[in-house]
């Protein structure tokens, strides 16, 4: 009961400081991108207990509750957030994304299993970090490709 309160608690608040200090430009430019991303962790979630890549105490339920908790909450708040201080810097951009993920992979997934939230199966943080390092890299292509070139208005004339 403790852990799902401090889910839904911590997207409220990532949410909320998105909303308030987000500029309202960035958050419209960088949503699809964080959408599509979303997307696709929603897709392989839907997939594990085809490849049991994850186990999440009390079955499909609360796997998916506590995927939607993740996607919605931090990974998708924090990547607002990172397009926003990065993008059109790509090694910045990458760089930031190489050690967030490792930081996820190695240090927090053990951590969050060590409190039961998930335990991994067919997955090893390698994988985690190598997936989720591929994703950051599948989305800067994504938003270049999804954003249209902003023309100067002296080439308008």
């Amino acid at each position: 009961m403790l852990v799902n309160f401090f889910r839904i608690f911590n997207a409220i608040v990532l949410w909320t400081i998105v909303i308030v200090f987000l500029p309202k430009r960035s958050l419209k430019r960088f949503l699809p991108v964080t959408l599509f991303c979303s997307v696709i962790l929603l897709i392989q979630t839907l997939l594990n207990p085809l490849f049991n890549w994850w186990q999440v105490k009390g079955g499909y339920k609360y796997m998916i509750f506590d995927a939607l908790a993740f996607i919605l909450g931090p990974f998708f708040t924090i990547n607002m957030w990172v397009f926003h201080f990065t993008y059109n810097r790509f090694p910045l951009y990458a760089l930031v994304n190489l050690v967030s993920d490792f930081i996820f992979a190695y240090l927090l997934n053990p951590f969050f299993q060590k409190l039961g939230h998930y335990k991994l199966k067919n997955y090893t943080s390698t994988i985690i970090f190598i997936i989720f390092y591929s994703m950051a890299l599948l989305n800067y292509a994504f938003q270049k490709l999804f954003e249209k070139p902003i023309v100067p208005e002296k080439q308008l004339n």
